[in-house]
């Protein structure tokens, strides 16, 4: 079984810089696992942003294309370098220098799902992680790059919004006045988008009534480290909601409030698509 790598949704007509992407919005279906999976569906499914392409589904209304996975987060992590390959899971894998996201199960090819669960019950060979990098980790890559390119070529900049849910139990860390945040932002602590965007982006989602935090628990993961290079006028933040806010957690099902989230998420999206589309196009495509 093969999937579509991922589903590009685009505007009539681009009017920004900005682009959307949900990395980690594939379903999982036992079938792409070939029999290799020890977990049961839902359990798989645990570590997907559920439902994350449908909460942002109307950015393309504001002249942003929207870059959707399809392939599942515990089949190949799209927020993950293509290296960081697990020496616990995959056969003929060197142990390298220790990387805290590759020791934990969650490499590119991740070894366990939410809270640490095992995939598989034995090893996958090296061809297999290969293959599953060249089938989905690549034409996801070079689709993000060449729309990040399209924008720096139109606008004279780009800006990656990288699309993200949170479990609710991951956010005590980011607490304020003993408050969660609705909206973690990642900018790895300045090193992936300048400070006056972050800003900008932050002010947007609280003036919908959002309450923001910023790199904790979760600064960004490999697409902003990759994207993100504000000194050249390439910015790349991650955006994570609070999943509890607009879906039952252990079923999935989405929740009554899901409407009015999305609108808020949706104004909000306006404003950052509006941030990028400060500067006159450079060039018709």
């Amino acid at each position: 079984m093969t999937l579509t790598p991922f589903v590009l949704n685009e505007p009539v007509t681009r009017t920004t810089s900005v682009v959307f992407a949900s990395p980690h919005s594939g379903k999982a279906d036992l079938a792409l696992f070939g029999g290799q999976a020890v977990l049961d569906h839902q359990t798989i499914r645990s570590s997907e942003d559920a439902h994350v392409d449908r909460l942002f589904s109307k950015v393309i209304d504001y002249g942003a294309p929207f870059l959707v996975a399809q392939v599942p987060r515990a089949f190949v992590d799209l927020n993950r370098a293509a290296d960081e390959l697990d020496p616990a899971l995959i056969e003929g894998v060197r142990r390298n220098v220790h990387n805290p996201r590759v020791g934990s199960g969650l490499g590119v090819i991740p070894r366990v799902v939410a809270g640490g669960r095992s995939i598989y019950r034995g090893k996958l060979t090296l061809e297999e992680a290969y293959s599953r990098l060249q089938t989905y980790w690549y034409p996801y890559h070079d689709k993000l790059t060449a729309l990040l390119d399209q924008s720096f070529r139109l606008f004279g900049e780009s800006i990656l919004i990288d699309c993200h849910s949170m479990p609710r139990e991951a956010l005590d860390a980011a607490r304020k006045s003993g408050e969660r945040p609705h909206v973690v932002i990642g900018d790895r602590f300045g090193a992936a988008a300048s400070a006056r965007l972050v800003d900008q982006i932050a002010a947007a989602f609280e003036g919908q009534g959002l309450r923001v935090a910023r790199n904790a628990p979760f600064a960004g993961a490999y697409s902003t480290v990759a994207y993100g290079r504000p000194v050249r006028s390439q910015h790349a933040v991650q955006v994570e909601i609070d999943r509890s806010l607009y879906m039952n957690e252990a079923t999935l099902e989405i929740l009554p409030e899901f409407d009015e989230l999305q609108s808020k998420l949706m104004a909000a999206a306006s404003e950052i698509a509006a941030l990028g589309s400060r500067k006159v196009p450079l060039a018709a495509e």
